[in-house]
Order: C-alpha cells, then structure tokens, then sequence
C-alpha cells in the first residue's frame, strides 16, 4: 500500500479533434468543457488546472463533481491512460509520470465491468495474476520451460487432470480467498453472461483485488446498478477497503455516494478542487457556494440578502438579526450584498413575523419518512424553495405557510465569487 501526490497537474488538449481521438468515447462528457472554454479549435483546451492533493496510505478518497469536470480525466492520469500536460504525480515514493500502466501497480474498476466474456469467472479473476506472471506481485513464483509446456498441453483436459505449475497454484489460492472474500464462489464456473449487474460488478472487483495493488482505482462503478443493488454494493466497497487497508481513488457524480463511503471527498469543478475535506465538514462548512449547492440532496436554498447595521440581514421579504459571532468574519469582509443559504431542513413553520417568510406549495413529495416541498414566495414567485417537513404534516399544493429560518445553520457568501463566510 502506498501514498499517493498529487502536485501541480495540468492536463490540456490541442484541440477538439485531437482531444476526441485520445479519450475514451464513454468519457465524452468529460470533454464538453471544450464549448466553453475555446471557440478556436487551434487552441489548447485546458481540462485541469492546478489539481493538489495527497492520499494517504490506506485512505479512501473519493473525486465527485457534475459530469464534464474532469474527475475522470484525473482518474485516467493516475492509471497512465492520459498523459499528463504538466506537474508530477507519485506512488509511493516513485514519480510515476512516465511509467506505463503496468508498471503503476494500480487496478482500476471500470463503469462497464469489462469483463473478458469467453472466459469463466475464474479465469477473469486469473487473468491478471498469470500476466504477472504470479499471484502476488512481491513473491513471483515463475514456471520452467517444460511446466508452461505441460500447463498448455493439458489445459484442454478435463480440470482433476490439468497439470499444475507452482505458479498456478499460487494463482488458485488467491482466486480462491477473492472469491470467498466476495461471496462469488459459486460463481467461478459461470460466464459473465449468466451473471447479473451486481454479480459481474463484484467479478470486476475481485479482479482488482487479486492483483494486491499499491491502489485502487474505481470510475462510477456502481453507476449501471439499480437502487437497491447500488446501496448493497457500496457498503461491500466500504467494507473491503477497511478490511484490505488499500489506498483507493473513486470517482462519483453522486454525491451519496461520496458522503457514505469516503474518508474525504474531493469536490471538483470546470477543472479545478473546489474542497477537499471529511465528508461532514464539506456538508457543514462549504467553503463555497458551488460546494453548498452540490453537497446535500435536496439541495441547499439560496435568497439574496443585504447586511444592514446592528448585525441585520435585510431582505425586501425578511429581515434576521445574526448572532455576535458573526460580527468579525463580516467586518473582516466587508461585502454588503450577501447570498444568504439554508438547507431545506432548517425552515420550521411558523407564524407571520418580520423574520418569516411566506410561500405558497407548488408541488409535495411525501417520503414516508419526511415530506418535502416545491414553494415559490407569495411576494416574489420567481423564487423557489424546497422545505424538508415532519411526515405528521399535513400539506396540500396551494397551502399557503409562514416559514421560520435556524439563524444558527445558515450560510453566508459573496455575492461575487460565491466564496464562503465562515464563523
């Protein structure tokens, strides 16, 4: 197991041609930057910018952003599969700019399993092993001659009657312990045919397991999944890196996903790291608005505010009084027009007030578990809210309330960069 750095990475392209070419057609979301960010196909067409970080021994880290950020471009200079524009990446204490795929001592888990399909599972579990010529990368045990030969010869024979090289042996023994670790023992005869989305998913894992890399690396690959499988998959994910105490690198747009299963998550951008943080600090300090709006489903609330005096936050529709301890974050900043944020479950209903705000129900989505509301404000309907509410909580489209916001969860940015105030 190995540290990963990642230090000053640039990654660009010559131009849209040249770009389609080089990456992976089920990665062209990851290449829509280009309408953006350069009308003249001539041009470089910058990809990432700046990206800085290091993993360390055993972490799982997890790069989630919307489609087209780069996340997957990342993923991909990692694996050796792009080549890197600028900076310098390290496994270990090897700089691995220039060292191919293979001698990375990486697996990666693929969005499509890539599964060999002539092959049985214990052959696509094996395949790596063999082509490293031995089971464990650290104690290669390599065949004569004359046992590759007989190997050949009596492959096509009926398995009690296969001759078994050491090498082999040593590639059945870990088969054997992937497959128990993943349940798929009785899978190993069958072919990625007669295996369903979750089974070739864990297949796909195993495969990676196997080889004992310094580091995982997974791109979506829970993403072909359904619901209930996901959920199941991604607590077995969970469950085997603490177990196998393997740095790992995965890639998510789901931003459940990252929260559940990262030790922390890395929010990505147009190219760039917005935050990189635990999980619960990302959700409760975001260090920007992009961040806020990504992280937490539904997501955050946004209404424009002015900062009066007294510590006031005045809106044509509202006005609250912030705590002192606002008083030298907002002095240090010195902005007067604010973005004022709250997460759905922070409204209570209310009575009319100066600091309530008055809605009218667009739409309700009871959950059992809570209801949440689509509400545009009576003043100004253009403004939409979603509000988290109790499941007691009898409402109906065209209700109208009086919602109260927690002055102690709010958020506070800039109006022009959307940087964060924090406490």
């Amino acid at each position: 197991m190995a540290q990963v750095v990642v230090e000053n990475v640039y990654k660009s392209y010559r131009g849209k041609a040249d770009r389609t070419d080089r990456v992976d057609k089920s990665k062209k979301a990851d290449i829509a930057l280009s309408k953006d960010l350069s009308k003249d196909k001539s041009q470089p067409i910058s990809v990432l910018r700046d990206i800085n970080f290091t993993v360390e021994d055993g972490e799982f880290l997890v790069l989630v952003g919307p489609s087209g950020c780069g996340k997957s471009t990342l993923l991909r200079l990692l694996a050796g599969l792009e080549e890197l524009t600028g900076g310098n990446i390290k496994i270990g204490d090897r700089t691995i700019n220039n060292l191919p795929p293979k001698a990375r001592d990486i697996a990666m888990v693929f969005q499509n399993y890539a599964l060999y399909p002539h092959l049985n599972i214990y052959d696509n579990i094996a395949f790596g092993l063999r082509r490293n010529s031995g089971a464990d990368s650290h104690k290669k045990v390599r065949s004569s001659w004359w046992e590759s030969a007989l190997t050949a010869t009596t492959s096509y024979l009926p398995r009690s009657m296969r001759y078994m090289s050491a090498k082999e042996k040593q590639v059945r023994d870990r088969v054997r312990y992937v497959a128990s670790l993943l349940q798929i023992e009785p899978l190993l005869a069958r072919f990625p045919k007669e295996l369903s989305g979750g089974q070739k998913q864990r297949v796909a894992l195993g495969r990676a397991i196997a080889r004992n890399p310094q580091v995982f690396l997974m791109d979506e690959p829970l993403s072909n999944l359904d619901a209930k499988l996901r959920t199941q998959t991604r607590a077995q994910i969970v469950q085997l890196q603490r177990q196998l105490k393997t740095t790992t690198v995965y890639v998510t747009h789901d931003q459940t996903e990252a929260m559940t299963m990262g030790d922390r998550i890395a929010v990505i951008n147009n190219g760039q790291i917005q935050q990189i943080a635990p999980p619960l600090e990302i959700y409760e300090r975001p260090a920007n608005r992009f961040v806020a709006e990504f992280i937490g489903s539904p997501a955050m609330n946004f209404l424009p505010v002015n900062l009066g005096s007294s510590l006031k936050l005045v809106s044509p529709h509202f006005t609250l009084e912030l705590p002192d301890t606002w008083a030298k974050s907002l002095e240090h900043s010195q902005a007067k027009s604010l973005v004022l944020g709250i997460r759905p479950q922070h409204f209570t209903i209310d009575r009319e007030s100066e600091s309530s705000i008055q809605i009218e129900i667009d739409l309700v989505e009871a959950l059992g578990n809570e209801t949440y509301i689509s509400a545009h404000l009576i003043a100004q309907p253009d403004t939409i809210l979603t509000v988290s509410l109790p499941p007691d909580q009898l409402v109906r489209i065209g209700d109208r309330l009086w919602l109260s916001i927690n002055i102690d969860k709010i958020h506070l940015f800039t109006v022009d960069d959307g940087r964060a105030i924090a406490i």
